[in-house]
C-alpha cells in the first residue's frame, strides 16, 4: 500500500456524501505495497468514531476494477474473510475520486506479521483461509486472465534474456517451457477457478494470534487453484535463508486439504507448480529492477527480484511433495 495521488477535504466530502458513514475526521496515508493509493479514513457517526481504508486504484482502469468488486462482494457473502467495498445508498460501491476508481472499505482489526514472525499455526489458518477462497469462487459468474500469467511471461522473458545474465535468462527460459509442457500434458484436468493471485503475508491482517482478513484481490484471475497455493508456499514457509521451511509447508498444505481435497494430478504437479510461481514473482520484480537500472524506472517502489530466484533455485535443488 502506498499514497500516489493526495485526497483533498472536498473531494473526502463529495465522496461521504453519498455513504451514510458519517462526517470525515481524519484521512492518513498507508505506507507500503507498489499498486494503489491507500488511506485510513475516520469518520464520526451519532457521536461514534468509525475507521474504514480508502483505495483510489492507479494501475487498473475503471472498465476492470468492478471484476474485483463483485468478486469482494461475493465472497464477502460467502464468510470468506476478504476485504470488500462499501456499498453507498444506492447499493453503488465503484466511486471515483480525484480522477481514480474508488472504493470505501472496512478496516479490520489486526497487523501484518512479519515473515520471522510466521509460525506453522499461521500457515494453516491461511490454507483453511485460501481453500474457502477457492470454494466460495468456484461458481463466481464472471472470469478474468491473469495480467502477467503465462501469455505474459513468455513474452517479457523473452524481452528481457538480451538485457540479463546469460544463466538467468536460460533459467526463465527453462521454467516457461516446464510449465508450457504441464499445461499441455494436463490441460483443463487441473482445478481450477479464481485464484487470488498475490496472497503474501502482508496481505492478511492477524489479531490475538488469529486472522482476521485477507486484503488486496486486485491479483485475482481464472487459473489453477495449485498455482495459488504454491504461492503462498513461497512466501509464507520460508525461512531466513530462504529455504523452504517443511514444517510450515506441509501445515500450510494439510490445513488446505482439509477443506480442499487434492486431485490425484495435482500431487503430480505441485513441485513443478512451486517453481512456476517462484518464477513468476522474479520476473515480476525483475522487469521494474532491469528497467529501473536503465533510467527508465516508474518512480514505485521496487522489491529486490533475487530473493525469488533464490527461492526458484531451492525448490529446483529439493523439490517438495504434498
Amino acid at each position: 500500500m502506498a499514497v500516489y495521488t493526495q485526497v483533498t477535504d472536498e473531494q473526502l466530502h463529495q465522496l461521504l456524501a453519498d455513504f451514510d458513514l458519517g462526517e470525515a475526521i481524519a484521512l492518513k496515508g498507508i505506507d507500503g505495497g507498489i499498486e494503489n493509493t491507500n488511506y485510513f479514513l475516520t469518520t464520526s457517526l451519532n457521536g461514534q468514531q468509525h475507521e474504514y481504508v480508502l483505495t483510489l486504484f492507479e494501475e487498473l482502469n475503471r472498465d476492470e476494477v468492478p471484476f474485483f468488486v463483485e468478486l469482494g462482494s461475493w465472497l464477502g457473502k460467502r464468510n470468506v474473510p476478504v476485504s470488500h467495498a462499501l456499498e453507498d445508498r444506492n447499493g453503488i460501491g465503484l466511486k471515483t475520486v480525484a480522477k481514480r476508481p474508488a472504493i470505501i472499505q472496512p478496516r479490520y482489526p489486526g497487523a501484518h506479521l512479519n515473515r520471522t514472525e510466521l509460525t506453522a499455526n499461521h500457515c494453516a489458518q491461511i490454507g483453511t483461509a485460501l481453500a474457502h477462497y477457492h470454494q466460495g469462487g468456484s461458481d463466481f459468474y464472471l472470469k478474468r486472465q491473469a495480467h502477467r500469467g503465462v501469455f505474459w511471461w513468455r513474452r517479457e522473458s523473452e524481452r528481457l534474456a538480451p538485457q540479463i545474465a546469460k544463466a538467468d535468462a536460460e533459467l526463465l527460459t527453462e521454467e516457461v517451457r516446464r510449465f508450457d509442457e504441464l499445461r499441455d500434458q494436463f490441460g483443463e484436468q487441473l482445478p481450477s477457478g479464481i485464484i487470488h493471485g498475490d496472497l503474501f503475508h502482508d496481505n492478511a491482517l492477524f489479531h490475538e494470534d488469529r486472522l482476521t482478513a485477507i486484503l488486496d484481490i486486485y491479483n485475482a484471475a481464472s487459473a489453477y487453484y495449485l498455482f495459488d497455493l504454491a504461492i503462498v508456499a513461497n512466501d509464507w514457509c520460508i525461512d531466513s535463508n530462504l529455504q523452504i521451511d517443511p514444517l510450515k509447508e506441509q501445515a500450510l498444505l494439510k490445513a488446505y486439504a482439509a477443506i480442499r481435497p487434492f486431485s490425484d494430478d495435482e500431487y503430480k504437479v505441485w513441485p513443478q507448480l512451486t517453481r512456476t510461481a517462484a518464477m513468476r514473482f522474479w520476473l515480476s520484480r525483475l522487469e521494474p529492477w532491469v528497467e529501473a537500472h536503465q533510467g527508465k524506472g516508474s518512480g514505485k517502489t521496487l522489491k529486490d527480484p533475487d530473493e525469488f530466484k533464490q527461492v526458484l533455485l531451492h525448490r529446483i535443488a529439493k523439490p517438495s511433495s504434498i
